[in-house]
């Protein structure tokens, strides 16, 4: 189809990728308000949402970050990270049947309003800040993967700066999720969510094909290899592998980065009714756990097929699927790359911005305390513009910053902002104790501080632990346990 993959013919294929999702904006954005915006209306469909949400949990960061570093030896080795998958699996069903039935049961649209009801304001402003933070950040990594890519493989050699990519890249974002918000994204995602996991399937069709072999053969080379082995037991806790550390802090990632998460519980509570929300999160955890697996599969493939060319491995993981597809296989596959990587990070930044938008206006804003008004749409209108512009200079100064596989970063941040949101919602709903509102601020910003102290001196005061993705369950026992200290034994307001 195309004789040579130029910076033209790429430029020209992303043009018209969001050419379509401006079309999907201007059809869903019609008659839009701030209800629309914020939770689609109650109106989408389950199975929709099901299937957008995989785009979205898998992003930029899996379809680069999770293939590079199964040829490593350090974190996530070979096919170790299916190990933190089948932890999630217990994490979605924790979410389906303990958080999502509360949030429907108290009409929410803002996840954070639990805690006002349950803990008061002062607990209620701090989860929210934490999630904007930890919503920031984790976005600001997301667009920054692909923004590397688009500038080393593609904008870069155009002589357009990073930061113009980078301000390219979050524009086009906002045109197409200004005014419909969640109600445009439910049916966007769906669409980046077949084009990703169409670029996978095909890029591993190709190499296959460019080893000759078949897909049957291709299974059993990679089963044979050294890069195949799911469980670590050997290591013991020492080990960033070891099995009982994956499955837990799979289950609490989950827990933390989907169900305390706005981002992600913003779409399900666009469904129509609480049974409609479960049967989308059985659907996506299903699909979900496959999209690992074909990723999985991917990186194997990547490293044999540099062992099969004599290929160097890049210092930097990250690059190595965009370095093979875009140099080594087909330009046909090139171009598949490239919307497959646009589809993913996009996926995830576009619901962020919008799931960012929606907590500040609820949640600092009060919306849900005032009637609707245009004037309320004109400030949602300026939240977002501000919120872009953020995400810009995060990026542009992150850019300087980064050393480590962005999968890595992105779960250790993480764990230290989103400990205190585990802690303040488990306190919340497995005790009827009331806190002492006035130090709750303090417990928050101690944990991570504690949890950040602990974690790098744990060599030496645990005998060489070491947390890795468990920190999230240190910082969310710090947060319940000062919770604890700070409240007293009373009947609290029921739920």
């Amino acid at each position: 189809m195309f004789q040579e993959l130029t910076p033209f013919v790429i430029l020209s294929v992303i043009a018209i990728y969001f050419l379509l999702l401006v079309g999907i904006s201007y059809f869903t954005g019609k008659n839009a308000d701030n209800d629309s915006f914020f939770r689609g209306g109650r109106k989408s469909p389950w199975y929709l949402v099901a299937f957008g949400m995989i785009g979205a949990s898998l992003s930029g960061v899996t379809f680069i970050s999770i293939p590079g570093v199964v040829g490593g030896s350090g974190l996530n080795m070979a096919f170790s990270y299916m190990q933190v998958v089948l932890g999630y699996i217990v994490g979605y069903l924790v979410i389906a049947h303990v958080l999502m039935p509360i949030y429907y049961r108290m009409n929410l649209t803002s996840i954070y309003e639990f805690l006002e009801q349950r803990l008061g304001k002062e607990a209620y402003k701090t989860g929210a800040a934490y999630f904007l933070l930890s919503r920031t950040i984790g976005s600001a990594f997301r667009l920054y993967l692909v923004a590397i890519v688009l500038d080393s493989f593609v904008l870069g050699p155009m002589g357009v700066p990073f930061w113009g990519t980078v301000a390219g890249s979050i524009l086009l974002i906002w045109v197409y999720t200004f005014k419909g918000g969640i109600k445009t994204i439910v049916w966007t995602d769906s669409l980046q969510t077949i084009a990703m996991l169409t670029s996978v399937t095909l890029t591993i069709v190709a190499i296959s094909r460019a080893m000759d072999t078949d897909i049957s053969g291709m299974i059993s080379m990679v089963k044979e290899s050294a890069y195949s082995q799911v469980f670590f037991f050997e290591g013991g806790w020492s080990d960033p592998n070891n099995f009982f550390k994956q499955f837990l802090s799979g289950a609490l990632i989950t827990i933390v980065m989907t169900g305390l998460d706005q981002d992600m519980m913003q779409k399900n509570l666009s469904c129509r009714n609480i049974r409609e929300a479960q049967k989308n999160m059985y659907s996506f955890t299903a699909i979900l756990v496959l999209a690992k697996v074909m990723f999985l599969t991917l990186g194997a493939l990547l490293y044999l097929y540099s062992a099969h060319l004599g290929l160097d491995i890049p210092g930097q993981t990250d690059k190595l699927y965009p370095s093979i597809a875009l140099n080594q296989l087909s330009p046909f596959i090139g171009i598949v790359f490239i919307i497959g990587l646009i589809a993913a990070a996009y996926s995830s930044a576009d619901s962020a911005l919008t799931a960012l938008t929606t907590s500040f206006c609820i949640d600092f804003l009060n919306f849900g305390k005032k009637e609707p008004s245009a004037r309320m749409i004109q400030q949602r209108f300026w939240v977002h513009i501000a919120f872009s512009v953020l995400l810009f200079i995060i990026i542009v100064a992150f850019n300087s910053l980064n050393n480590d596989a962005v999968i890595s970063q992105l779960f250790v941040a993480a764990g230290y902002t989103y400990g205190p949101l585990l802690g303040l919602f488990t306190f919340g709903i497995a005790t009827t104790r009331e806190v002492k509102k006035q130090w709750v601020v303090l417990v928050c910003i101690a944990s991570p501080v504690i949890s950040y102290l602990l974690n790098a001196y744990s060599d030496v005061l645990l005998a060489g632990f070491e947390f890795g993705f468990l920190i999230i369950a240190l910082n969310g026992f710090l947060t319940f346990s000062g919770l604890w200290l700070i409240s007293s034994r009373a009947e609290a307001k029921a739920i």
